[in-house]
């Protein structure tokens, strides 16, 4: 395979403002995820969750994208990629932080897996060969220092039990960081990110209906709580259609550093939802962690490379 050419990011293109709307976007829609899907976890369980979110995002996306004309057909050379992102991107992710949240806290649940950034940037390296910057590694530091903050003295006092939770949630962050140094490692796609997205929930739908059907007999749709529909609506139009769509187009245009490490604002969101919808207190400690993790992003987002 050639070596793919480095892409300019909107920073050195000055897109600024519209990348930072880009990352807005999609730490608004994943972090307030996080209690969407605890709420839904009431009554459906975590396969079929994840069937009813795959099987809808693939009818929508892929819907969508023939009702505006665009090719569905995905050329032979982007198939094996297609298919091995998206296993890891969308189904070891989603399965993961699914059956975590059940073990663990669900603002402890989206700290742990906001360790990818660290994860990605190393893999970043080997796969890559992309050379990490000082102003990236103090924007880890300062995002990594946050996400220890936020999770407290809770990851020490854990017992054999109580590391089920953050061992599922660590393998999704793992996870999710091999798929997208994955993508970037592909370089350009000839597909539109809306059907890429979508044939990647269709290949994963099969085998999380394979599971549920074997092991979940899942309540009633006449018994679900409200809120649990709530949770749903929110789960399959904001996290599941636009936000995964808008994170592919994320990792495009941006360095595997910047795309990575901006991901770090959405535990914020998360944890300032959990704090909203399901009475947790917000306290100094939740403060500092905020302030160092915006603090990662800005070190890593406002760095202007040398020309020449």
């Amino acid at each position: 395979m050639p070596p793919q050419q480095a892409t300019p990011t909107p920073l050195q293109t000055g897109g600024t403002a519209g990348t930072l709307l880009l990352i807005g976007a999609i730490g608004l829609f994943w972090g307030g995820n996080w209690p969407a899907v605890r709420f839904s976890l009431m009554d459906i369980p975590p396969f079929t969750l994840r069937t009813i979110g795959f099987g809808t995002g693939a009818l929508l996306l892929l819907g969508w994208a023939w009702l505006r004309g665009l090719p569905l057909g995905i050329v032979r050379g982007e198939r094996s990629w297609l298919i091995v992102t998206g296993l890891f991107t969308i189904l070891g992710f989603n399965v993961g932080t699914a059956f975590g949240q059940l073990h663990m806290p669900t603002s402890q649940a989206a700290i742990v897996a906001f360790t990818m950034p660290c994860w990605a940037l190393l893999m970043a390296m080997g796969l890559l060969g992309e050379r990490v910057t000082t102003r990236q590694w103090l924007g880890l530091a300062l995002g990594q220092a946050g996400l220890l903050v936020l999770l407290g003295p809770a990851a020490w006092q854990a017992g054999f039990d109580g590391l089920v939770g953050p061992f599922l949630v660590l393998g999704a962050a793992l996870s999710w960081a091999l798929g997208t140094v994955l993508i970037k490692r592909r370089g350009s796609w000839r597909a539109h990110p809306v059907v890429i997205t979508g044939w990647q929930f269709a290949l994963c739908t099969l085998p999380v209906a394979m599971l549920a059907a074997a092991h979940e007999s899942p309540a009633a749709i006449s018994s679900w709580r409200t809120t649990t529909w709530l949770g749903l609506g929110y789960h399959l139009v904001f996290a599941i259609c636009l936000a995964q769509m808008l994170w592919f187009r994320n990792v495009n245009r941006l360095t595997v550093g910047q795309a990575t490490i901006s991901t770090l604002i959405i535990p914020v969101v998360g944890v300032t939802s959990a704090i909203v919808l399901l009475g947790e207190s917000w306290t100094p400690q939740v403060l500092l962690a905020l302030c160092l993790i915006l603090a990662a992003v800005v070190s890593v987002m406002t760095q202007r490379r040398p020309t020449g």
